[in-house]
């Protein structure tokens, strides 16, 4: 076969045209599909930690604390938990499947089909935007239950909920492009994800704290996250609704260029 008859799978070159619509799915199919299947896991375990979370604050604080933004501590503290949960999820959808990949030594089999960078990142970005906004209504609807806690406004709360997905889905394929092993995903997790998740207001309003780490705190993406989910729920932030999407549809922009760039160059992927 001559060069010229070779097939070519380049932009704009691919003979199932610019976007692998099929291929895409079949990513976004396998994404998905990774966490159903350990649903315990990946599903139940959320929800068991974040009861278990409301269940010490209310054990611990709960009775003696008075109300934070106008409403009862464990109304204000519901939205937090609730986004932290998902964000942290998101991520380690993401994260987790490269990096197993990466350890088997299969990722090639995602690599060569004839997908584009930004197909790629799409297709990582369905499993982890479906992993979280599926743990946060099953979170939402334990909480309306068993807490009898309304939601104020559902469009709010539902676009900080996929963009907080987004968003740390994104950031988690980053992280799982850096690392070659699960001790480098471990530590992005501990020492980045966790520390930005609890220093974010989930558990206290930044309205509290000194000037200086109430600024530091407006510094950080995901305090715009669990804002923006609390004013969803309750109606009731300390920072304008607007400002944190724009803040947070941002740094998810940036973010996916990143990861896009990454994988169009090959950045740690090829061997």
């Amino acid at each position: 076969m001559t060069e010229s008859r070779l097939p070519k799978f380049g932009m704009g070159a691919r003979r199932f045209g610019r976007v692998n619509w099929l291929g895409l799915a079949a990513l976004a199919d396998r994404e998905i599909r990774r966490f159903l299947v350990v649903w315990t896991q990946t599903l139940l375990a959320p929800l068991v930690t974040a009861g278990l979370f409301l269940a010490v604050f209310s054990l611990a604080i709960g009775p003696t604390r008075g109300e934070v933004l106008g409403v009862p501590f464990l109304a204000f503290l519901a939205p937090g938990i609730l986004m932290m949960t998902v964000i942290q999820n998101s991520f380690a959808n993401t994260s987790s499947s490269i990096v197993i990949s990466k350890v088997q030594g299969n990722i090639v089999d995602t690599l060569m089909p004839p997908l584009s960078a930004l197909e790629l990142v799409l297709g990582y970005l369905a499993g982890g935007l479906i992993r979280g906004l599926v743990v946060g209504t099953v979170i939402i609807s334990a909480m309306v239950l068993l807490l009898g806690q309304g939601v104020a406004h559902p469009i709010w709360l539902l676009a900080f909920l996929t963009l907080g997905a987004a968003l740390l889905g994104a950031l988690g394929i980053a992280a799982g492009i850096i690392s070659n092993k699960f001790d480098q995903i471990a530590a992005i997790t501990n020492f980045i994800v966790v520390p930005l998740s609890f220093l974010s207001g989930t558990f206290y309003s930044i309205s509290t704290l000194p000037p200086l780490l109430e600024t530091l705190s407006r510094l950080n993406p995901v305090f715009y996250l669990i804002d923006g989910a609390r004013y969803g729920m309750i109606g009731a932030s300390d920072s304008s609704p607007l400002t944190g999407l724009v803040v947070v549809a941002s740094s998810c922009l940036l973010v996916s260029g990143v990861c896009w760039h990454w994988f169009r160059s090959g950045y740690r992927l090829k061997p």
